[in-house]
């Protein structure tokens, strides 16, 4: 999900300008503020944690727990000392979904004119597209949390991500369908820049595999679809073994159309990006047997724990272990460099995420102590990826995967390992 490496000065004033202009959009929390420059050199002397996440739209079910993940880890921060002994504090907006651009951008503005240490999010690839050059043209570093766009390796200097792209959920999806003995594959998939990405990726897996995509190789459907009565008869007259399903909240309707149409619907297969709790969307057993896959580390029961102490309501964990991992980074990467600016943090990230090797650690406080012991370190967060390759992207990552109940809840089965490739 990134590459665009201009930073035109102009577009930096603009970026700077429209900030100060939306100051009072968007929501902040712990007093998050722009006055935390701390001379004219350029240095900054309180670290701000900024998110970009969904709480309204398609994907408004992911962000509850990255908001709650990313108060989670200023709270951890601040327990174990601060960044550069002060407190840190943080700022969320909401982006909404891709069909709602104008958010996407004002959200990124609203978060700026807070003078962030980082950006983390947006968890969606499309939105991240929609913003990206604001918050990056502002010398501000994005870590996205969840965008997989295959497109989005090195896409700028300034952008991470911790989550993997969609060349290791594809790969790893196309391996479990073709290793389930699938013959004939249909896709239905939304015209969508993480959609038709995680489709190409998958479709050459299986296919080298030696599957037959049925359906759906360049088909897609319009995001704002509701009617999918023809797009089911003309994937049950392709007469596939499964069908794999990307898409977010139009899978309730997708799904109850092809069960209409007599597909088979405990043989279907899914993504981060719907493999949620559906048992309030479909009658019990409809999907026992599915299979999904979640990029990266399944969220332990502890860590489930710490974050409804947060937010009692949260439902959903999706991405909410990159989230927190996210800002530890940004956080370390500001300690190390000696300023919470964005620039010395984007600098100073792949070095704490253990690029250049160093001593493993597991938390802020034990990184912290052994940065302020002049030592180098590789930061083993909750998300079980590895240090930063040259395109900013995790090395190595973990793919979850996931079946069906008969309540039609995902639950964890196991985790594989893959390796990320190079831009």
């Amino acid at each position: 999900m990134r590459k665009t490496r201009s930073t035109a000065m102009i577009l930096t004033a603009m970026v700077a300008a429209a900030s100060m202009a939306l100051a009072g959009c968007g929501s902040a929390s712990n007093g998050a503020s722009g006055d935390s420059v701390a001379d004219s050199g350029g240095k900054q002397d309180t670290f701000v944690a900024a998110g970009l996440f969904p709480t309204t739209g398609s994907m408004a079910y992911i962000g509850p727990s990255n908001v709650a993940a990313l108060k989670l880890a200023v709270e951890d921060i601040n327990a174990a000392g601060g960044v550069l002994g002060k407190d840190a504090s943080s700022v969320t907006a909401d982006t909404s979904d891709a069909d709602h651009a104008d958010q996407n951008t004002a959200a990124a503005q609203s978060v700026l004119s807070k003078n962030p240490s980082v950006v983390v999010g947006p968890p969606s690839s499309s939105v991240v597209k929609n913003s990206y050059k604001q918050v990056t043209a502002a010398g501000v570093p994005m870590i996205s949390n969840g965008a997989t766009s295959t497109a989005f390796s090195g896409l700028d200097d300034k952008f991470f991500r911790t989550i993997p792209p969609d060349t290791v959920q594809g790969a790893v999806l196309g391996q479990v369908i073709a290793q389930a003995g699938v013959k004939n594959l249909a896709i239905t998939v939304f015209n969508d820049e993480y959609g038709t990405s995680l489709r190409d990726v998958v479709v050459k897996t299986v296919e080298d595999a030696g599957v037959n995509v049925v359906y759906g190789e360049k088909d897609t459907f319009d995001p704002t679809e509701t009617n999918f009565a023809s797009i089911a008869t003309a994937v049950k007259a392709t007469s596939p073994d499964a069908v794999l399903v990307i898409a977010f909240d139009q899978t309730v309707s997708l799904v109850k159309a092809l069960k209409t149409a007599g597909i088979d619907t405990h043989k279907l297969y899914m993504t981060d990006g719907n493999t949620v709790d559906h048992s309030a969307d479909f009658d019990a057993g409809l999907l026992e047997g599915t299979v999904g896959t979640i990029p990266g580390a399944h969220p332990t029961d502890d860590y489930q724990k710490q974050i409804k102490a947060v937010d009692p309501k949260v439902k959903d964990f999706t991405y909410a272990a990159e989230t927190y991992d996210a800002v530890m980074l940004a956080a370390l990467a500001a300690q190390k460099g000696g300023s919470a600016d964005g620039e010395t943090v984007a600098k100073n990230l792949p070095a704490v995420s253990g690029t250049d090797g160093g001593e493993k650690c597991d938390s802020y406080k034990a990184c912290l102590a052994l940065l302020k012991d002049g030592k180098d370190i590789q930061y083993q967060g909750k998300a079980s990826i590895g240090p930063f390759n040259d395109a900013h992207d995790p090395s190595t990552a973990s793919i979850g995967i996931y079946k069906f109940d008969a309540d039609n809840k995902p639950v964890f089965d196991h985790a594989q390992e893959g390796s990320v490739p190079k831009a």
